[in-house]
């Protein structure tokens, strides 16, 4: 029987604190997996950036960065159908995750964007699997949402910083608009 090897794609600090501790609960250790290039503007990507990586050393976690600002890029994909960003923004993130997943060894990969409540899952279950598929790994899906609060309480009160939107431009407008 093969080990189970899972990386775990992160979005931010603070919704991985319950991913990981379930995960733990069932002697399931992942590798975290930095690659977030819709998180603009670059004051954000930064800090959510680096409030991973020193939770992920208080942690004794292994993190892999794949650290790219994608803002021209990100944009430039999604400027001419901005409603159905989110399936780019999703597509994007999972693609590069199951391909570092099958080119380093791991076996199962998922994303603590299944914790948000404001996130699409089907479409992220949908996403996950079909590119779990092309790249010859497993797409772990877990409903982490009842976890939500309680992970963001928790990361309240270890101090971490807690961002205020989904992470692109537009997702910035339309928390401020409101």
């Amino acid at each position: 029987m093969n080990e189970f090897k899972l990386l775990l794609h992160v979005c931010c600090a603070p919704c991985s604190v319950e991913c990981i501790e379930v995960l733990r609960t069932e002697d399931i250790e992942p590798n975290l997996f930095w690659y977030n290039p819709n998180i603009h503007l670059y004051g954000e990507y930064k800090s959510r950036r680096d409030c991973l990586i020193n939770f992920a050393k208080e942690q004794n976690l292994k993190l892999e960065l794949d650290d790219q600002y994608g803002l021209r890029e990100f944009l430039n994909a999604v400027y001419t159908d901005i409603e159905n960003r989110c399936a780019y923004c999703y597509r994007m993130r999972l693609k590069k995750a199951a391909a570092f997943a099958a080119e380093n060894g791991y076996n199962v990969f998922t994303t603590t964007l299944l914790i948000s409540p404001y996130q699409d899952h089907e479409m992220l279950k949908k996403i996950g699997c079909e590119e779990a598929q092309k790249h010859g790994v497993e797409f772990l899906y877990r409903d982490f949402r009842p976890l939500f609060r309680e992970g963001q309480a928790k990361a309240r009160n270890k101090s971490f910083y807690m961002q205020k939107y989904c992470g692109c431009v537009f997702s910035e407008e339309e928390r401020f608009k409101k």
